[in-house]
């Protein structure tokens, strides 16, 4: 298994290029961030790491795993950031996703 330096120059770039993108995820959805930053800050650290990993952002809640046929990377249950049953069933029926990231402000509002 690869390692990432958290410390390192391109981790920090990517995990600003990646708070950039759950930015636009938010406005695009009108979601909110979880209210509990330390999950905020381990998804973010996850998907980032999985950016630099594989070059996609998999949800980091769920294994990814490698294709034997074509040596790819995928996740187990096909979850990339926003994975589809976070947008159409898991923030509408419950107010959050899996990964707990993101939330509708009802649900944020509720649990600050």
């Amino acid at each position: 298994m690869q390692s990432i330096d958290m410390g390192s120059e391109e981790f920090l770039t990517e995990i600003t290029k990646t708070k950039k993108f759950t930015d636009k995820v938010c406005n695009q959805f009108d979601w909110v961030y979880n209210p509990n930053e330390d999950v905020n800050e381990g998804v973010l650290m996850g998907l980032a790491r999985h950016r630099l990993l594989y070059g996609k952002r998999f949800c980091p809640c769920f294994m990814v795993i490698e294709d034997k046929e074509t040596g790819k990377h995928k996740s187990a249950d096909d979850r990339i950031c926003p994975c589809k049953p976070a947008i159409e069933e898991e923030i509408p029926t419950q107010g959050f996703c899996h990964c707990g990231i993101f939330c509708t402000s009802e649900y944020a509002e509720a649990n600050r």
